[in-house]
C-alpha cells in the first residue's frame, strides 16, 4: 500500500469572481479507500472534476501524476482510458433502458456497429453478480429502486476496468442497509487491490471504511488524517472541516407547543404507477404549533409519498381521507390549494424539484409566490429584490448578490434558497422532506437552527430524514412508518434508535 498511484500537485482553480481551489496538494496510495471531506463548498467535487477530466488540462494550475507521470485529462474519456472512473452524486442512468444497456452505453460490445446482445447479457450478469445485485440484466432501472442504481452505476465503472474509482456522495440518497451494503463492497474491492476515493458527509462510514482521510476548507488542504496510526474521531474530522469545535451538532432550543395546526386523518392513496395497488394504509398524524414533528421509517415505507400526496396530492391516486388546519378542514387537491392552505413541502429532491438552476437566486425565492411581488400581474422588480435581499440576509444565503445563479451555489446554500422560497409563502405547516441531504455539518447546523427559529415563531415542522441521530436531536416526538402504515407514536423521551428499529421490526412481522 507503499506505492502513490495518485497526486496532485499545487491544484488552483478559479471561476468568475471566486478562487474554488487554492493551491490543493492531494496523494493516494494504491490499494487505499481514501476519504476527502470539508464543507459544502470546499472544494471536494471541484478537485475531482479537475481530476477526472470535466474541467480540462489548461483551465486549472498545477500538475497530476498517475501511475508516477504527469497527465494531462482534456476529457472525460482521457481519465476513464487509464481506469479513473467517476461516479456522481446524480446517477447518470437511462431510467427507460435496461441494466445491461446502460452498463454497455457509449461502451458497447459490438462487432462491424453490430451489438453482440448474448455477450453483453452475460458480461452484464457477471458484473451484478460481483457487486452483489441479484436482478436480470434486461431489468429496466426505472423499474429498481436508488441503491440498485448505484450498484449499477459501480458494475458499469467495473465493466471499463476500473483501477481508481471515485465516488461522490454514493450513500446520500440511500437507507442504512443498503449504505452499509455499499461500503462492504467497497472494502471488499480494496481486498482485490482497486483504490477508490470517497466523498461523504456522513462521517460514521468514513471512519468505517476509510484508510486515510484528507480534509479541504476553503478550497485549501488542511490535512490528512491516517486512520490506522491515529484515533480519528467524528470530532476531530469536525474540526478539520470548520475550523473550530462544535460541541452540539444539535442546537438548543425552548419548546413551547400550542394549538394542533394541521391534522392528516385516515389518508389511504393507491400508488402512482400501481394504480391497482394501495400504497398508504389508513395514516393518521398532527402537527401542533411550535412543535417539530419526525417521520421516521426504512426507504419505502412512505414518508415522502405521504408528505407529496397530503401537499396538492402530487403523488398517488384514489385518494382519501381528510385534512384540516387550525381545526378546520381544508381542500388540498392541487398545489396552489394546499399552498393557499398554509402548507409548504420542501422536497428531498432539491436540483430536480426544488429549484430552477439556471434562475438566479432572487427568481427562485419569489418562485411560489409571485403574486406578492407583483402589480396587476406584473412582477415588480425592486420588490422582488427587497424580498430576495431579505431572505439571503436572513438565512445566511453565502453568494456574491441575489442575482447569483443557483447552479453555482454549494449544496448548503441551494437548501436554504429553497427553504426561502417556501418561507415567502407565510406557510402555517412547512414539511421538510430530507432537508440536509448532502450538506455538510456545518450548513447542517444551520439548516436545525432555521427550524428551530421558525418553531419558535408558532409554525408547524413536519420533518422526514433517514438519519436516525438527526430525528433524534431535533424532534419533540416522532412517528414511525412501515410497508405505508404508521406503526408507532414516540415522545422525545421514548424514541431512541433502538425503539425505532423495534417498532419497524414488529409491524413487519405483523403485515
Amino acid at each position: 500500500m507503499d506505492k502513490i498511484i495518485l497526486e496532485m500537485r499545487g491544484i488552483t482553480k478559479t471561476f468568475p469572481g471566486v478562487k474554488a481551489l487554492d493551491n490543493v496538494n492531494f496523494k493516494v496510495r494504491e490499494g487505499e479507500i481514501h476519504a476527502l471531506v470539508g464543507e459544502n463548498g470546499a472544494g471536494k467535487s471541484t478537485l475531482m472534476k479537475v481530476l477526472s477530466g470535466v474541467y480540462p488540462a489548461g483551465t486549472y494550475e498545477g500538475d497530476i501524476f498517475y501511475d508516477g507521470e504527469v497527465r494531462r485529462f482534456n476529457t472525460i474519456s482521457d481519465s476513464e482510458h487509464l481506469g479513473i472512473i467517476i461516479i456522481h452524486q446524480e446517477l447518470a442512468l437511462v431510467p427507460l433502458l435496461s441494466i445491461a444497456e446502460n452498463i454497455f452505453l457509449g461502451n458497447e460490445m459490438a462487432t462491424n456497429g453490430v451489438i453482440d446482445w448474448p455477450a453483453t447479457f452475460s458480461r452484464t450478469q457477471e458484473l451484478l453478480t460481483k457487486v452483489g445485485l441479484r436482478e436480470s440484466a434486461t431489468t429496466l432501472i426505472t423499474d429498481i429502486g436508488v441503491g440498485k442504481q448505484q450498484l449499477v452505476e459501480i458494475a458499469k465503472a467495473l465493466s471499463k476496468k476500473v483501477r481508481l474509482l471515485i465516488l461522490d456522495e454514493p450513500t446520500a440518497s440511500l437507507n442504512e442497509t443498503d449504505s452499509d451494503a455499499l461500503l462492504k463492497l467497497l472494502v471488499e474491492f480494496r481486498k482485490q487491490g482497486m483504490t477508490s476515493i470517497i466523498i461523504s458527509h456522513k462521517l460514521n462510514e468514513i471512519r468505517k471504511v476509510a484508510d486515510q482521510i484528507t480534509i479541504l476548507r476553503d478550497g485549501g488542504t488542511v490535512e490528512t488524517l491516517d486512520a490506522h496510526t491515529e484515533e480519528v474521531s467524528e470530532d476531530r474530522i469536525i474540526k478539520g472541516m470548520v475550523g473550530r469545535e462544535m460541541e452540539d451538532r444539535y442546537p438548543a432550543r425552548d419548546v413551547a407547543i400550542g394549538e394542533t395546526l394541521l391534522e392528516v386523518k385516515n389518508w389511504n392513496v393507491f400508488h402512482q404507477n400501481h394504480r391497482d395497488r394501495q400504497f398508504l394504509h389508513n395514516v393518521n398524524f398532527n402537527v401542533r404549533a411550535g412543535e417539530v414533528v419526525g417521520i421516521a421509517g426504512l426507504m419505502g415505507a412512505g414518508r415522502t409519498e405521504t408528505a407529496m400526496s397530503v401537499f396538492g396530492k402530487a403523488w398517488g391516486h384514489k385518494i382519501t381521507g381528510e385534512v384540516s388546519v387550525r381545526g378546520k378542514r381544508v381542500d388540498v387537491s392541487t398545489i396552489p390549494k394546499a399552498i393557499d392552505a398554509g402548507l409548504a413541502y420542501v422536497t428531498e429532491d432539491r436540483k430536480q424539484l426544488g429549484l430552477v438552476l439556471i434562475n438566479n437566486i432572487m427568481h427562485n425565492t419569489t418562485l411560489a409566490n409571485l403574486k406578492a411581488v407583483a402589480n396587476g400581474g406584473v412582477i415588480d422588480n425592486h420588490a422582488e429584490a427587497k424580498v430576495a435581499i431579505d431572505y439571503r440576509t436572513r438565512l445566511r444565503i453565502r453568494s456574491h448578490s441575489i442575482y447569483q445563479e443557483a447552479v453555482n451555489l454549494s449544496g448548503g446554500n441551494q437548501q436554504k434558497v429553497v427553504l426561502s422560497k417556501w418561507l415567502f409563502t407565510n406557510p402555517e405547516v412547512l414539511i421538510l422532506d430530507e432537508p440536509t441531504r448532502g450538506i455538510d455539518v456545518g450548513a447542517k447546523y444551520e439548516i436545525y437552527t432555521i427550524i428551530n427559529q421558525l418553531a419558535a415563531e408558532g409554525k408547524g415542522i413536519l420533518m422526514i430524514s433517514s438519519e436516525m441521530p438527526e430525528l433524534l436531536g431535533t424532534c419533540d416526538r416522532i412517528y414511525v412508518m412501515n410497508e405505508g402504515r404508521i406503526v408507532a407514536e414516540l415522545s422525545k423521551q421514548e424514541a431512541s434508535q433502538e425503539s425505532i428499529m423495534r417498532a419497524i421490526m414488529r409491524s413487519g412481522e405483523k403485515h
